[in-house]
């Protein structure tokens, strides 16, 4: 894998990466994960592969990349890039499961009415 365009953007406490991949195929986001990981020296943890485009007959491949320096800096991140509707979705799951065991407790009989 070739680099070709890397930038350290402090802000979002990332490197953004652009290069150049050679492969027979088209490269899988977990394979282009491996191969930045070696390159830079990074755990695969914190890398998230934006996008692998390539040309028709071609065997290389456009890669972009973001690696940040954790992997709290990369969840950070997720939530932020989500919709209004997914985090809403999300709150409503979890309030769904918040209330669910106190449904379950008041539907089951305790030890002592089930001996009576």
């Amino acid at each position: 894998m070739e680099i070709k365009k890397d930038f350290k953007n402090s802000l979002f406490k990332r490197q953004e990466i652009s290069g150049e991949l050679e492969s027979e195929k088209n490269p899988s986001f977990d394979e282009v994960k491996r191969f930045i990981s070696e390159k830079i020296k990074k755990p695969e943890e914190t890398i998230e592969v934006r996008n692998v485009k390539g040309n028709f007959g071609k065997h290389i491949f456009y890669v972009d990349a973001y690696v940040y320096e954790s992997e709290e800096d990369l969840d950070k991140m997720k939530q932020l890039t989500k919709t209004k509707k997914q985090r809403t979705k999300e709150a409503k799951k979890a309030k769904e499961e918040a209330t669910k065991p106190k449904e379950e407790a008041l539907e089951t009989p305790t030890e002592e009415e089930t001996k009576e």
